[in-house]
């Protein structure tokens, strides 16, 4: 199979920010033509889907700004700087629901728009939950609720839920 390559030539910084950069690529292309890519460089985040004794699934409804309303999805967040991913994601679940997990299975791996993010986010299975203190970061405001599984799937369906992460994380986990 033929193995399809770009090739960067020149960065250009085009913006630096406190969750984002973003860069302009001159690049060669497969057939030796140049062209240019936009790219926006991102650290990455984790998504936890958290099941208690119960069978009952924590998630999160919050305001997100870039689509102008508030969205379930499964609590997750960035991660900082040279952070393992897993205790990125042992801490966002007790910063967002006050929880922590005994059991955690790693559910893999997505990009969430690999056309112009570099954004890797790392999925997560929680369980064996117990309830501590929730820390909300400076300027995070969202409120925990917890559905039966059926109700979630229902909620894909007819999309009450369309947060992309929330939905990969539902699907690795019954594969």
């Amino acid at each position: 199979m033929k193995e399809f390559k770009e090739k960067q030539i020149y960065r250009k910084e085009i913006y630096n920010g406190r969750v984002i950069d973003v860069v302009c690529d001159d690049i060669i292309l497969q057939d030796g033509r140049n062209s240019k890519r936009e790219v926006v460089l991102h650290p990455g985040g984790v998504v936890i889907l958290a099941i208690d004794d119960n069978d009952m699934i924590y998630m999160v409804k919050q305001y997100r700004y870039a689509i102008q309303k508030e969205i379930y999805e499964l609590p997750a967040g960035r991660l900082e700087k040279n952070e393992d991913p897993f205790l990125c994601a042992k801490r966002e679940l007790e910063e967002e629901c006050g929880l922590v997990a005994n059991s955690w299975i790693c559910l893999g791996e997505i990009y969430s728009s690999p056309g112009i993010l570099n954004e890797k986010l790392y999925l997560y299975k929680a369980i064996n939950l117990k309830h501590t203190k929730q820390n909300l970061d400076d300027g995070e405001f969202l409120s925990v609720c917890k559905f039966n599984y059926n109700t979630i799937i229902n909620m894909i369906k007819n999309f009450q839920i369309q947060d992309a992460k929330t939905i990969c994380a539902f699907l690795f986990n019954n594969i």
